[in-house]
């Protein structure tokens, strides 16, 4: 039994939030992003607060109730703090570049792969081994992100490859003779 849609999500200041029957609307200093929330669940605003329930008598509407909790949260903290993720080239010649829409990436390959950045989400190089990827929307960010790992994700032997920054990597031993 879900016990996440118990706890209210919470409206930081300079974050404007709209119910209008099943559409939350949020609008902060980062955009502007809305939901449709399932009809198994209501939501009501109370002062600085977004209270989520189920219907009484619907099955799985207490599920429901707290899986749009989650994702009405996500929006609030994307539009007031946005979302980043953080990804490390490991490797000899690997580097990365941004110019303007397009990540230019050289991971080893006998060509450079050129990904085009999709609207919404920014991407940084602080360094030649560094992407830094940034949106308002959580989802955008880590599909991005794994799509960008998708490229040459790292193998287990030597360790190269596109990772994020907080991603361990188990090595395997090389075969003996």
């Amino acid at each position: 039994m879900s016990r996440i849609a118990n706890k209210p999500v919470e409206i930081p200041t300079g974050v404007e939030v709209s119910v209008n029957g099943q559409t939350v609307s949020v609008k902060g200093k980062n955009g502007q992003m809305s939901i449709d929330v399932n009809e198994k669940v209501t939501v009501e605003k109370n002062d600085s607060e977004l209270q989520f329930s189920g219907r009484e008598g619907v099955s799985g509407s207490v599920s429901m109730a707290g899986t749009m909790r989650s994702l009405t949260n996500n929006i609030v903290i994307g539009v007031s703090q946005g979302f980043e993720k953080k990804l490390t080239l490991v490797g000899i010649g690997y580097r990365a570049q941004a110019q303007g829409n397009v990540l230019n990436l050289s991971l080893g390959f006998s060509h450079p792969v050129n990904y085009a950045i999709p609207e919404g989400i920014t991407i940084e190089t602080p360094s030649q081994t560094e992407i830094v990827v940034k949106g308002s929307d959580k989802q955008k960010v880590g599909q991005v992100s794994a799509e960008i790992r998708a490229y040459r994700p790292p193998e287990p032997y030597k360790g190269k490859g596109v990772r994020y920054s907080d991603e361990r990597v188990l090595r395997k031993e090389a075969k003996k003779k």
